[in-house]
């Protein structure tokens, strides 16, 4: 399965890409999407959607992960990133792809297992699940990343919970306070 993971940014949009077969992951790409500081919002906005649906375009993923709005102190920074949010969600609807949404909070749990980790950790854990010799670059590519396996765990996660089969005798009817048999 190939899953590409988008952070927006509306001064950077980080995007990345990996293949998985559930149990381990490999890097296809990652980037980001760097915008003029002098051009106008909605060129911005535009070049945003236009280099995210060349990619999606090239890597032909499964599926698109974006990092979901989080609370911001600053309206209109918040205001600018659901635009960039927007676009984003755009380009993968465009592309006929399945689009699934992530906290940061749940990114950081699932890739670090603290759901407060700092962007260095975030980016450090990103290198060594994909085997990677140096850690991806920047910031905004290795938070792309950790969407993208943010999404492979909870797929996995998923996908062995259908497909477990409960020992015998494993049931909460047969547990019994104070006792060893444990489901």
């Amino acid at each position: 399965m190939r899953i590409f993971g988008i952070d927006p940014g509306s001064v950077r949009t980080g995007f990345g890409c990996i293949e998985t077969d559930g149990s381990r992951s490999r890097l296809v790409t990652c980037g980001a999407i760097t915008l003029p500081a002098r051009a106008s919002f909605p060129d911005k906005l535009l070049r945003i959607h236009a280099r995210l649906a060349e990619l999606l375009g090239a890597y032909r993923p499964d599926c698109v992960v974006v990092e979901s709005l989080f609370y911001a102190v600053n309206a209109r920074s918040a205001l600018q990133l659901g635009h960039a949010r927007g676009v984003a969600l755009l380009a993968a609807r465009q592309a006929g792809l399945p689009l699934v949404e992530y906290t940061p909070a749940q990114v950081k749990q699932t890739v670090t297992g603290y759901g407060r980790a700092e962007k260095i950790q975030v980016q450090e854990m990103v290198r060594v699940l994909l085997g990677l010799r140096a850690r991806p670059s920047p910031l905004d590519a290795a938070d792309a990343l950790a969407v993208a396996l943010c999404h492979v765990h909870h797929q996995s996660a998923a996908t062995s919970m259908v497909t477990a089969r409960p020992r015998r005798g494993a049931s909460w009817r047969h547990f019994r306070p104070g006792s060893t048999n444990l489901p």
